[in-house]
């Protein structure tokens, strides 16, 4: 690709977890000197820090109004800047805003990437200061193709994109040759997730699942405690493996080896597509506030549902996959195939390296 030596693309992020650095990493891969990031140190949730060993440029997060807003300030020197900014599609963010009005009276190009809707749907009353945002940006990139054709349909003038969400490269994609027999959850130990709901609702699942199949519990959070307290006084600690957050790929393609299906007990976030690209299908919580990477479930052939909440409803789900050894196995490639195709993030680096092609004038 033909690049202005000048001309960079610029990602402002208020974090940067380990789960990006694939991506950032495919970036940089692409583009050279032609890329920079920025970033401050956590999210608006504290689970959410940044990777030190992910290379980017340190700004600080000033949150305000307990922790409702915040304002980077050393990004505003950008004001101006002839490179292409992309900047996180999230109104609570004020520097943002200076940065998106100030760059459109100054004739600037401002892209922004992030979820199309808030989280209560595009018929929030909260959709009123993302369209504003939406309004001002030369282009769009969201998270999914059914939010990008939704978005489309809003705003039939607007240059929208879709770079779905991804963790894994094409090579580090594939299933693990084995007999797989365990459950996994991978995610952040948090209230909204539900890991306790998973290890009381599979321990009560014991007496009907074969004896040697354990629930592999990796991530770290508010609810850690509150799981350990539950292992020991139930003496789980054979069944239920507490592991802690693990960033490695190698390790976490050992542990997807030894599992049958993955498990989401509350919303879907980015471990769907982690999994899937192990070849690992996943049970999943039906009547969630899911994120857009729901989008990639299959019923049936990548995932089944349980309702949501139902200690009995996800005790019936393990019946039927033990059940059903057979086929779950025989769909272990495909999956990862699938996951290969449409969730690598050497597609989504794709997206960005094109709009830095098309606004490179």
């Amino acid at each position: 690709m033909e690049l202005s030596k000048d001309k960079k693309l610029i990602i402002i992020q208020t974090a940067v977890p380990d789960y990006r650095k694939g991506f950032f990493k495919a970036l940089r891969d692409n583009l050279g000197d032609n890329f920079e990031l920025y970033s401050g140190s956590h999210y608006f949730e504290k689970s959410i820090q940044s990777d030190a060993t992910i290379p980017h440029k340190k700004t600080k997060n000033t949150y305000l109004f307990n922790a409702r807003f915040l304002i980077q300030f050393e990004v505003i020197k950008l004001i101006a800047s002839d490179n292409l900014l992309v900047l996180e599609l999230n109104p609570r963010i004020i520097s943002n805003w200076i940065l998106l009005i100030g760059r459109k009276i100054v004739g600037k190009q401002t892209i922004l990437w992030g979820h199309a809707w808030p989280r209560q749907g595009k018929d929030a009353s909260t959709d009123t200061l993302r369209q504003l945002m939406r309004k001002l940006a030369s282009a769009i990139v969201v998270y999914t193709n059914k939010q990008r054709l939704e978005l489309q349909e809003r705003m039939p003038h607007k240059t929208i994109l879709a770079a779905p969400n991804a963790l894994l490269n094409k090579s580090q994609m594939g299933a693990t040759a084995g007999n797989p027999k365990h459950l996994i959850y991978v995610g952040r130990l948090t209230k909204s997730k539900k890991a306790l709901f998973l290890a009381k609702a599979f321990s009560n699942t014991l007496d009907y699942i074969p004896n040697d199949v354990q629930l592999l519990i990796i991530g770290d959070g508010e609810e850690k405690a509150a799981l350990e307290t539950f292992i020991i006084e139930n003496s789980l600690a054979q069944r239920i493996q507490l592991l802690g957050h693990i960033s490695d790929e190698s390790r976490l393609r050992e542990l997807y080896g030894t599992s049958y299906f993955s498990v989401s007990p509350g919303y879907v976030g980015l471990s769907i597509t982690q999994s899937f690209g192990f070849g690992v299908p996943m049970i999943v919580s039906r009547d969630e506030d899911h994120s857009p990477e729901i989008e990639a479930v299959l019923d049936g052939e990548n995932a089944i549902f349980f309702e949501t909440n139902s200690e009995l409803s996800f005790r019936e789900s393990l019946l039927n996959i033990y059940n059903d050894t057979n086929f779950w196995l025989s769909k272990r490639d495909e999956i990862a195939t699938f996951c290969a195709e449409n969730y690598s993030v050497e597609a989504m680096a794709r997206v960005f390296c094109k709009l830095l092609k098309t606004y490179r004038t």
